[in-house]
């Protein structure tokens, strides 16, 4: 039975993805542990503190397919951490006296967290799997619409032409942004934990620092300069950096929901029969993918303050934002993996209209050309009366529903100046998308070169 919509046989396949709910499931979680368990008897091993074939041993009885789940999660309700029950059955099931020697000189915190550094590894990965994605289907639609103009909007409103291809680099950007992001966090959070019971390494006195490198090397992480037991910076810019990125998709998809609602009709999500449509209303093609992008993006933000409040802790071990950790962030991961899902099959198979974009560009009767006419009037004119004069234009235009060609070719001051063929060019909003294919092509430039 499932609470979570996130682990909901039902609802699941809308909020994560198979992939990042394994890799942060009970069986995920717990053989993490194992294997954490494992690097250190080795570890240890190799510096003679524990007997070779000891590790050897709980190395290889270390799969959490040996064990009883359910029996582990009744001892963790009961302890309250699963490392006690979960150490426990790793050393009944090891043969001989090798079972003494797991989790020596260890404490729960070190094995939980070390696991957890593991998990955000592979998370993290995932993340940049579906980041790639998306970045080329971006790239894709931001060249092969690189000169295609359409309304661009402020408040809402038309504002002044653009192109779509200038619309899909500046959702591209910031995603470029959080790929350098992610690499340079992927690096950081790959730190192994040990400290011991508060962070001193007491247990192993002067070997301590020599069993953390040898760990941290086992898992292929880095060793920090101290235990970081109450430092939880890592982990909350851990969270930080999920809030960013499903915020930049949640823009994406408001832009796409926006654009696909009837009255615009710009562009639509990819359609299969079924999809996005009403118990009641045949017509429906609602935006799926972007309602689901825009939940799980909001639901990582409000996870983000969970892992910042989780950084107040008490002297050298918790008394609970510990734990809080423990909720927060594996949903921030499955969350934020359904984002990434469903933007990057909306963008792969995005529909796109170009002559509705035209139409779009038209209907409001030159209007959205207004600046450009009001920019050449204003040397001759200055620009305050020049847009005084456009300004009037458009009122009248508005007020009669004729072109704003029309009410400009009136003006004896706009004759004077412009002619009939330059005044149809400025009216022309294809003519005055300013520098859009340049700044494509600057954001197109960011990314790397495909090898040969």
């Amino acid at each position: 039975m499932s609470v979570s919509p996130i682990d909901s046989a039902i609802y699941g396949g809308l909020f994560t993805t198979p992939a990042m709910r394994a890799a942060f499931s009970d069986p995920a979680r717990l053989q993490r542990m194992l294997d954490v368990e494992a690097a250190l008897a080795r570890a240890e091993a190799k510096l003679g503190l524990i007997p070779a074939e000891a590790a050897a041993e709980i190395s290889a009885k270390a799969d959490v397919g040996r064990f009883d789940l359910e029996k582990i999660g009744k001892g963790t309700e009961l302890v309250g951490y699963p490392i006690v029950p979960l150490v426990k059955a790793l050393g009944q099931a090891c043969a001989g006296d090798a079972g003494r020697w797991v989790h020596w000189g260890a404490t729960t915190q070190d094995i939980v967290d070390t696991a957890l550094v593991l998990q955000l590894r592979e998370g993290l990965d995932l993340i940049g799997q579906e980041l790639d994605g998306i970045e080329a289907a971006l790239a894709g639609l931001a060249r092969r619409y690189r000169d295609t103009p359409m309304a661009g909007r402020t408040h809402a409103q038309h504002a002044l032409p653009i192109t779509f291809g200038f619309k899909c680099a500046l959702w591209l950007a910031p995603l470029q942004r959080h790929r350098a992001r992610l690499a340079r966090l992927r690096e950081e959070v790959a730190v192994v934990q040990f400290g011991g019971a508060v962070g001193t390494l007491a247990s192993l006195g002067a070997d301590g620092v020599r069993v953390m490198a040898g760990l941290a090397d086992e898992l292929a992480l880095r060793v920090p300069v101290i235990a970081w037991h109450v430092g939880r910076d890592g982990l909350a810019e851990v969270a930080c950096f999920l809030g960013l990125l499903t915020g930049s998709l949640a823009k994406v998809a408001t832009d796409v929901a926006l654009l696909m609602q009837a009255e615009v009709g710009e562009v639509a999500e990819p359609h299969q029969h079924g999809r996005g449509g009403s118990s009641t209303m045949p017509q429906k093609r609602n935006p799926i993918a972007c309602e689901f992008i825009l939940a799980c993006a909001r639901n990582v933000r409000q996870l983000v303050p969970v892992m910042l409040d989780a950084m107040v802790q008490d002297h050298e071990r918790a008394t609970g934002p510990w734990h809080a950790e423990w909720v927060a962030l594996p949903q921030a991961f499955a969350l934020s993996a359904g984002a990434l899902h469903h933007t990057r099959a909306m963008l792969e198979g995005l529909i796109v209209d170009p002559a509705r974009m035209r139409r779009n560009l038209d209907a409001t009767r030159g209007m959205i050309s207004a600046e450009a006419v009001m920019m050449a009037l204003a040397p001759h004119l200055g620009r305050e009366e020049a847009h005084h004069l456009v300004a009037a234009a458009c009122d009248r235009a508005l007020a009669s529903g004729r072109h704003l060609r029309e009410e400009l070719g009136a003006e004896s001051e706009v004759a004077a100046h412009l002619s009939a063929e330059r005044l149809d060019e400025l009216l022309d909003p294809g003519n005055y998308t300013g520098l859009a294919t340049e700044f494509v092509d600057r954001v197109l430039a960011q990314r790397p070169a495909s090898p040969d």
